[in-house]
């Protein structure tokens, strides 16, 4: 890419962050995403309770499969985009972009509980996840709810910070699988970060790179080792048309990179020497 198109895209960028284009979450976008939300927990609920496979990786076959279970004893992450249909039709967000990927991960020789144990040590989340994670602390715990606080960052061309707080659940499905949900209950856009002038924007009216965000994982014992698979669900602002060539990639490929990165940073936590 050339210096120019590198600015091009910095300046259209930054003009779509402005504050002269901040944008609202509209009742309708946010009712919308929650239907998609349901339908989509609707099919995860049935993994649950075993009607589908656990892991997603197993409903694939053929060829699929074969190139999947080579990537995963590899170490790669395995990721794919989802979309949950309602009776066969696609369902309309309007005003705001959904975001749905799954990755899956293989780590060897480690147990679920160390998984587990990794996922709910929120206060080392800035050092397991840096950059992409400033800082993370638990603010409550109950059993297998947890409350937590944690500060993305997310850079590709411009830098966008975010404060933002988690309700967590673990749940025990079978003696060798957990299953993880987590709701995204604030997000807030971090305007001047890094400087005295920082603050954070209004709750939804903001750029509108990230206004709910819900991860779903699902955590397996097998093959001597455990398989950790994340689903994440996240909504966006939509793109004007006017500057939809250069700000639809940023915004539409920083969800599935966000989940590989999170899935790498967690094989690395688990294999290194301790």
């Amino acid at each position: 890419m050339t210096l120019w198109h590198r600015g091009t895209m910095a300046a259209l960028l930054l003009a779509w962050a402005a504050p002269a284009m901040a944008a609202d979450l509209l009742p309708n976008t946010a009712a919308a995403f929650d239907r998609y939300v349901r339908l989509t927990e609707a099919r995860i609920d049935r993994e649950l309770r075993g009607e589908l496979p656990f892991l997603w990786t197993d409903r694939l076959s053929g060829a699929d499969k074969t190139d999947a279970s080579a990537r995963l004893a590899n170490g790669e992450v395995v990721v794919r985009a989802l979309e949950t249909l309602d009776a066969g039709r696609a369902i309309d967000i309007p005003d705001g972009l959904r975001h749905h990927w799954i990755g899956t991960i293989f780590i060897p020789g480690v147990p679920v509980a160390r998984v587990v144990s990794l996922m709910q040590n929120y206060d080392a989340y800035g050092d397991v996840y840096r950059p992409n994670v400033r800082w993370g602390k638990t603010t409550s715990h109950d059993g297998n709810r947890y409350m937590a606080s944690v500060q993305l960052y997310m850079k590709k061309v411009i830098s966008v910070v975010l404060n933002t707080d988690y309700d967590v659940r673990y749940v025990t499905v079978s003696p060798r699988q957990v299953h993880v949900r987590s709701y995204a209950t604030r997000i807030a856009e971090v305007e001047n970060a890094d400087t005295s002038d920082a603050r954070e924007k209004p709750v939804g009216h903001d750029s509108g790179f990230l206004w709910r965000f819900n991860n779903y994982c699902g955590i397996e014992a097998r093959d001597a080792g455990t398989y950790v698979q994340c689903e994440s669900v996240s909504l966006s602002r939509d793109v004007p048309f006017a500057v939809a060539w250069v700000v639809r990639p940023f915004v539409t490929g920083i969800p599935r990179e966000s989940l590989e990165f999170t899935l790498r940073a967690m094989r690395t936590a688990l294999t290194a020497p301790r």
